[in-house]
């Protein structure tokens, strides 16, 4: 499984994505966030599914998008570029998984700001190629094993919630995700964006470099619970 989170807010861009694969009783490390960077074109890829569909479908997109004969110059153009990429993998690959057993299955989040883009875009790419962009109305998304890490998200998080907290609560999210399954864990890769700045900021943690952050939250929620107000408890206590 994976977890893979993007934000947006009124001052710019979270991706946080896990590194764990499993298959059967083996885990190993894979990069799932994948970053592009050149003049004004600033933007990032996760994904959730088939990682050969992955690996095929980013491989295609990266040759459209070094074609100076294309131009991306809105990020709503290089999504569509990447669903028809989606799509030809599955002309090639569909039936022939279908008949091995295995689902054609890729979940992806594109986030980031092309030149003409008057503010950083978001949007959600289903398996068929087809796009929902990821606005105010609702700030996030997640692909993967999304069932745990909802909550906190919903109960903190707008439009207006500044980029720092933005991160904080998106890594809170990751680790309630982690705690509640073993298929998601540590190292995270996490990168931020700032509105207009055409700079991505990626970072890899790992379990050791966020101990003392997810001992303080485990900390503050015990000394939250013990101080909540607790008429309501006398009459099952």
């Amino acid at each position: 499984m994976t977890y893979c989170l993007g934000i947006k807010v009124k001052q710019g861009l979270v991706a946080i994505a896990d590194t764990r694969i499993t298959a059967g009783n083996n885990k190993s490390t894979k990069k799932k966030i994948y970053v592009e960077q050149r003049d004004k074109h600033s933007l990032f890829i996760m994904t959730s599914g088939l990682r050969s569909v992955r690996d095929k479908a980013v491989i295609y997109f990266k040759e459209l998008f070094y074609d100076k004969t294309i131009e991306h110059n809105k990020m709503y153009k290089a999504v569509n570029a990447f669903g028809e990429q989606v799509k030809r993998v599955a002309r090639e690959d569909k039936s022939a998984l279908i008949k091995s057993g295995l689902k054609f299955n890729l979940n992806t989040i594109i986030g980031g700001q092309l030149r003409d883009d008057e503010e950083p875009k978001l949007f959600l790419i289903y398996s068929e190629g087809n796009w929902v962009e990821i606005n105010e109305d609702s700030p996030y998304v997640i692909i993967g094993n999304s069932g745990h890490g909802k909550t906190i998200l919903n109960r903190v998080l707008t439009y207006r919630t500044d980029l720092n907290l933005a991160l904080k609560a998106g890594f809170l999210s990751f680790d309630a995700t982690r705690l509640g399954s073993t298929d998601v864990g540590f190292p995270i890769d996490i990168v931020t964006y700032c509105n207009d700045s055409y700079r991505m900021m990626e970072q890899r943690y790992t379990s050791t470099q966020m101990k003392s952050t997810t001992e303080f939250w485990d900390s503050r929620l015990k000394q939250v619970l013990e101080e909540m107000p607790e008429p309501w408890t006398e009459l099952l206590l």
